[in-house]
């Protein structure tokens, strides 16, 4: 099965000079970074070059991404929604803080769902909000009962939701599907937390920017699919932000929409026009004609990406026995629970950190020991201590080189 992600050699991979294949040197193999090596779709190239030949690189304007948007959604997941109500804006995150300052004040509280996007946690900080983690399950999942409590932390409410609270606001900032876990979520899942936020006036925002990365099933696995927040019974004061951005490789070609259930479209409305004057033209181009005329591409990534999720699992069980790997439902990248790496012996060391394993650190020691570079889990949140990230969108090659040098480097220090 040849897919976009087998076209490129890592000579070809390494002429390119986004950080991904700038951040280390030439003898690191970089799985770090949601940056996919994957040959470009055409139907964003022709876009691109067709608007650049006419000059076309003036200022961007009107609903055409959110439109884009919509049709994607309709044919993907049968949902459909008021694009006319939409926020083209500049990128997810910057679009979850112009929607976090219309909904909430400094000093209010952002919940979170840890391990999650260490940005939620960066630029929530950096806009004065107070952020009150409610992590996931062991399972991976959203706990509902820690949901709760974080609610009523947020907002000063009694546990069982009465009482006139502090007078602040909180917003849920829930990602779905999340990062870096993979967890899909269910829509009973999502539509209980709709119900508690409900309960305890609590606003809620979804970052859908792996929306299009479900799992399409392959050898037997399930697949799996995305549900919109905003489908969900319970969502009609809800906002979403969506992005092609990741589905199909254009992190340097940003752009976003902010969409609203009927009850939040007011709230868009609020965000100032400034924000959009960073919303680069080009970039909407790009990403219309990907939601457009790029799901073929879409579908044989993912066919690639599910083709390595299985591959990863059987590479760990051969050279790196001791961690512990689920394949996610949803995304690209893969959650690795590294704590029980030891020097051979059995799992009763977890937690260890004498500098002869990888278990307090394990991200700089594959890095240092192994030359491959991840994502260190503790910047995560809580719950990411001794985990990494593997970036899962690359060829069969790399992630296979890549596996047996973390395993060596294991080896040699036992």
């Amino acid at each position: 099965m040849r897919t976009p992600l087998d076209v490129l050699t890592l000579d070809e991979l390494r002429r390119r000079t986004s950080v991904k294949w700038r951040a280390f040197g030439p003898d690191v193999l970089p799985l770090f970074v949601a940056e996919m090596d994957v040959a470009p779709c055409e139907a964003v190239v022709d876009a691109v070059t067709t608007a650049l030949r006419a000059g076309d690189t003036g200022y961007d304007v009107g609903t055409a991404y959110g439109e884009a948007y919509a049709r994607f959604a309709a044919r993907r997941w049968g949902w459909s929604f008021d694009a006319s109500t939409s926020r083209t804006l500049p990128d997810v995150m910057l679009a979850i803080v112009e929607v976090l300052r219309v909904l909430t004040a400094p000093g209010d509280a952002v919940v979170v769902n840890p391990p999650v996007y260490p940005p939620f946690y960066g630029f929530t900080a950096n806009e004065g909000r107070r952020v009150v983690d409610a992590p996931l399950g062991a399972d991976g999942r959203l706990d509902l009962d820690a949901l709760e409590r974080a609610f009523a932390d947020a907002t000063g409410v009694a546990a069982n939701g009465s009482g006139p609270g502090s007078g602040r606001r909180a917003v849920w900032l829930v990602c779905n599907p999340q990062n870096p876990t993979g967890t899909t979520h269910t829509p009973a899942e999502l539509e209980a937390g709709l119900a508690l936020a409900a309960r305890y006036g609590v606003r809620v925002v979804a970052d859908e920017i792996h929306a299009p990365l479900s799992r399409p099933g392959l050898d037997g696995h399930p697949a799996t699919t995305h549900t919109p927040l905003l489908a969900v019974p319970g969502s009609d004061a809800a906002v979403a932000i969506v992005s092609a951005s990741k589905a199909w490789n254009l992190p340097g070609l940003k752009a976003a929409a902010a969409v609203a259930g009927p009850g939040a479209a007011d709230d868009l409305r609020r965000i100032p026009e400034e924000a959009s004057h960073g919303v680069q033209h080009v970039s909407v181009l790009a990403h219309v004609a990907a939601l457009d005329h790029g799901e073929a591409w879409l579908d044989a990534v993912l066919a690639g990406v599910e083709r390595n999720a299985w591959l990863l699992a059987d590479l760990l069980a051969e050279h790196l026995p001791g961690v512990r790997y689920r394949p996610g439902e949803a995304t690209y990248l893969a959650w690795l629970d590294c704590r029980g790496l030891d020097d051979g012996a059995a799992l009763d060391t977890v937690g260890r950190d004498d500098g002869r394993t990888p278990v307090g650190d394990p991200r700089g020691w594959f890095l240092d020991r192994a030359r491959v570079a991840l994502e260190d889990g503790r910047r995560f949140g809580p719950g990411g201590e001794g985990h990494v990230r593997l970036n899962l969108a690359t060829g069969v090659d790399v992630l296979t080189a890549a596996v047996e040098r973390m395993g060596a480097s294991v080896r040699a220090a036992a």
